[in-house]
């Protein structure tokens, strides 16, 4: 069975039926890496126009993988349905939710109300996924345990992000409150059950590998959103930030053999959101720490993130004008 994308398995329904929904997970680390940039401009100086052209470049790329997979679900919904039905490929339908939540941070300064309406619509669509999955998993024995499954509620971290942005932060303090607590609080047990599957199974599939990087995911998002919530960086938040450098440390190693070994594959760009999640904690850390070690790791996973993501997006473009896209899915 197809591991990553079940849609493919069936019959072609439109020309884009193998397109998979974990593709929202290149927009995610685009908008990441974007406002990265950004933070870096402000905290080490670095040229402004860096960050605002990775802005409108994630804003396009939101157009585009948004248009393919509207495309797919309109003539050819059985396979939609099939891919939200699978037990990995169903929890990586939290991927274009959790854009809606990111998109704004961009998208504020050029039109607030449509960035809020975008907000509106991804923390309604996050919350009712939500309780959909984890309802779905009391109902269900669950034996595809890999790192998606923490998407479904550690994607909850991400509703408070952009609510700075939309100057909805006093207003709505309550709602960053609830997805910090039911975020952190579900998410964890999730890491652990996530970690004794790769303690006590065979390794995953090469193309799941990617997904690797979501564990450090709820202890970097959880830092941003933590922060942004209570407004300071407090011994809790630190804490936050040095357990993601620890979980980044372990899975750097199975990555680089992941790249050596196996070819590049569309689910590859699992791993861009969480790096892209991470340099940003790491970036808010430094400007906290005023530190060279903290300045020198939020540099480096600065730079390693955007080779990474610069490599994706070299690869999936020359796959696109071979017409090879497929073939990657």
């Amino acid at each position: 069975m197809n591991t990553i994308n079940p849609a493919a398995e069936a019959a072609p329904s439109s020309n884009l039926h193998y397109l998979p929904v974990g593709l929202f997970g290149a927009v995610m680390g685009s908008i990441g890496l974007a406002v990265a940039w950004r933070l870096a401009a402000d905290i080490f100086g670095v040229p402004a126009w860096i960050g605002d052209g990775l802005s409108m470049a994630a804003l396009l790329l939101a157009v585009v993988v948004g248009t393919g997979y509207a495309v797919k679900a309109w003539f050819g919904f059985d396979a939609v349905r099939r891919e939200f039905a699978h037990p990995v490929a169903g929890n990586l339908f939290g991927t274009p939710l959790i854009t809606l939540l990111l998109l704004p941070i961009l998208l504020a300064p050029l039109q607030l109300a449509a960035a809020r309406v975008l907000w509106v619509v991804g923390a309604i669509g996050m919350a009712v996924f939500s309780l959909s999955i984890v309802g779905r998993w009391l109902r269900e024995k669950q034996t595809g345990i890999t790192p998606a499954i923490l998407i479904p509620v550690v994607g909850l971290l991400d509703v408070p992000l952009a609510l700075p942005a939309l100057g909805w932060q006093s207003s709505l303090h309550g709602v960053m409150v609830f997805s910090v607590a039911v975020g952190l609080v579900f998410g964890l047990p999730l890491l652990g059950m996530v970690l004794t599957r790769l303690m006590r199974e065979d390794a995953m599939p090469a193309p799941l590998q990617p997904t690797l990087l979501l564990l450090s995911a709820p202890f970097s998002v959880g830092f941003s959103t933590y922060t942004a919530t209570t407004g300071q960086i407090d011994l809790f938040a630190e804490g936050l930030v040095m357990v993601m450098f620890f979980a980044l440390a372990i899975v750097a190693g199975r990555l680089r053999a992941l790249v050596a070994e196996h070819p590049f594959r569309l689910s590859w760009w699992a791993a861009s959101f969480p790096l892209a999640a991470a340099t940003l904690a790491a970036l808010r850390y430094a400007g906290h720490a005023r530190h060279a070690v903290a300045d020198g790791l939020a540099l480096l996973l600065l730079v390693i993130t955007t080779v990474c993501i610069a490599i994706f997006a070299a690869r999936t473009l020359r796959a696109v004008f071979k017409g090879e896209l497929q073939t990657l899915a």
